[in-house]
């Protein structure tokens, strides 16, 4: 089987011999590398010689590279490409073939001209990117949004210190340019009416500025900081020039590069898509819903993150159609613009020229979105089980046929209705049988109705909770009445011990205020009972059981009282 394999200084031919082994018999060196091999690597031919040679041998060959394929299919020459563990082989002896091939004289030569090559192919590469002329585009936008930013700084800092001087201008003029050739008029007392007309403002205003200027309350300027205001305001006015000589540029290279691009989406959010993408290539490249959501990468992670609603548009909402659009229509419409850009891009990339059927038909989608959702479209599932939550919830309150009644009823049948989580299904599907014959059940809701029967009984989840962590007892004799009792806790025989009953009838019997408690601890009688109280009612299960209106302090019961409190 022969080989065509390509490298960086030319193009080897090969053939195997009876011991399997590859045999080069032909070798065509690139007398420009750089520029040859770029040429097979995106498809704009290759050597003739090489392709007159191959067609004469009339056999199949084997290739490493997916571009030289693709040329010799085109001219017709029979050629398949190699497995991966033949390409690998390849690239490991890179140096070893370009000797052999006659490309290098030695290792050393080899590996100075792969150097010099790959430097070269570098050069190559940013000199065909800088030379783009989508490029200039970014450049252009990103120019003018600065432009805008140091505008509107320098105006406010322009208004607020001529302001000293003619404060009532801060509110009756809003146009930058306006205020900026007033202000390169001088102090208001040398503004005449021939001013403010070469300002551009209406007759109406002009009057009205010249009434406030004769009764303004700003107080003088030193000739000294009016040259420095007027100076900013020179400056102003010139980066307004700069703007306007830069949206037509921007306007032109748009028309030239991408026309398609700019009719679908106008020339500054264009050009703002342009520079987010990194390149018009890169842009026809991105799929419509990428693009939709181009400038609001932070939403849309956050989204991901946390499960929040994802943005529905990114810089696209800066197209006149979608922000001027009512505010449930912005979503489909920025989805409807995003289409349509992607196939600009894309025909765009690829010279096609102007294209006036993407405009029509996105025309046609945005009339039909704005007739068909005219008004909010609210979700009405989400409604009914609303509407469908507060009926279960007012039958569980109060009906004895769905939920075994409520108050008194639900707490005297505790013991025979809830036995657990298997309660929740039944009567779950107690509900759905009930709705079936209604008419107004829906099968996508059986999930959901479980869960929220079954989470409408806390006490009993808390009851049972309460059971699985019950604390173990300890039995005991009582010190006052003799009698058998249990205590939740270890008892001392140091200190004294009491039955519910006892404890109950003399609340002093408690151990705190026996005196056999203070026998180690003369000092102990003299602090005040409401420390101890104050110490007692500030641990949490004091405060949990406040909250229950259940507060209770005991700390033994009788055998006979099975039942726990």
């Amino acid at each position: 089987m022969h080989s065509v394999i390509l490298t960086e200084l030319g193009i080897i031919i090969t053939s195997n011999d009876d011991n399997g082994e590859d045999k080069i018999i032909k070798s065509f060196p690139f007398s420009d590398a750089t520029g040859q091999y770029l040429a097979v690597k995106n498809k704009e031919g290759a050597p003739n010689e090489m392709i007159r040679y191959l067609k004469e041998m009339q056999v199949g060959f084997l290739t490493n590279d997916e571009s030289l394929l693709e040329i010799l299919k085109k001219k017709d020459v029979d050629s398949q490409i190699m497995e991966e563990s033949q390409i690998e082989q390849i690239q490991s002896v890179k140096p070893q073939w370009l000797i052999d091939g006659g490309f290098a004289v030695d290792q050393q030569d080899a590996l100075s001209k792969l150097r010099e090559f790959a430097v070269s192919l570098s050069s190559t590469k940013v000199t065909q990117v800088s030379e783009s002329p989508d490029q200039h585009i970014i450049q252009a936008i990103k120019s003018l949004d600065e432009i805008d930013k140091i505008a509107n700084a320098q105006s406010s800092r322009l208004r607020e210190w001529y302001g000293l001087h003619f404060p009532e201008l801060e509110n009756l003029i809003d146009s930058i340019n306006g205020y900026a050739q007033i202000v390169i008029a001088g102090k208001r007392e040398n503004l005449t009416k021939q001013t403010f007309e070469d300002a551009g403002f209406p007759e109406s205003k002009i009057q009205m500025l010249i009434l406030i200027q004769e009764k303004s309350k700003g107080g003088d300027i030193s000739e000294e900081n009016l040259l420095i205001v007027q100076e900013l305001a020179k400056q102003i006015l010139e980066m307004h020039n700069v703007r306007k000589n830069l949206e037509e540029h921007l306007k032109k290279q748009m028309k030239a590069i991408a026309p398609n691009l700019a009719v679908i989406l106008g020339d500054a959010v264009g050009a703002r898509l342009l520079a987010k993408a990194g390149s018009l290539k890169k842009l026809a490249a991105m799929p419509a819903s990428t693009i939709q959501v181009l400038g609001a990468e932070k939403a849309l992670f956050r989204a991901l993150k946390t499960g929040s609603q994802p943005p529905k548009h990114g810089l696209l909402f800066q197209h006149a159609m979608v922000h001027s659009a009512p505010r449930w229509q912005r979503g489909k419409i920025a989805r409807a613009i995003a289409a349509k850009a992607a196939i600009a891009a894309r025909v765009d990339i690829y010279g096609a020229g102007l294209n006036e059927t993407l405009l029509e038909k996105l025309n046609v989608r945005i009339d039909e979105i704005s007739k068909k959702y005219s008004e909010p479209v609210y979700k009405e599932d989400n409604r009914d089980k609303v509407e469908q939550q507060k009926q279960r919830m007012h039958r569980y309150n109060t009906d004895d046929d769905y939920y075994g009644g409520g108050g008194d009823n639900r707490r005297k049948h505790q013991k025979d209705r809830h036995t657990g989580y298997d309660d929740g299904p039944k009567k779950a599907k107690r509900y759905r049988d009930d709705a079936y014959s209604r008419g107004n059940y829906n099968d996508d809701d059986d999930d959901d109705d479980d869960d929220e029967l079954q989470s409408r009984w806390p006490q009993q989840q808390r009851r049972r909770q309460q059971q699985q962590r019950r604390r173990p007892m300890f039995n005991a004799v009582c010190d006052q009445c003799g009698a058998d009792c249990e205590l939740p806790f270890r008892p001392n025989q140091n200190k004294p011990v009491y039955c519910d009953n006892c404890f109950n009838n003399d609340g002093k019997n408690s151990r705190r205020y026996k005196d056999d408690y203070y026998n180690d601890d003369d000092d102990a009688r003299d602090r005040p009972r409401e420390r101890g109280k104050k110490i007692r009612n500030n641990t949490t299960a004091a405060k949990n059981n406040r909250k229950k209106g259940k507060m209770r302090q005991r700390f033994g019961r009788k055998k006979s009282n099975s039942k726990r409190r």
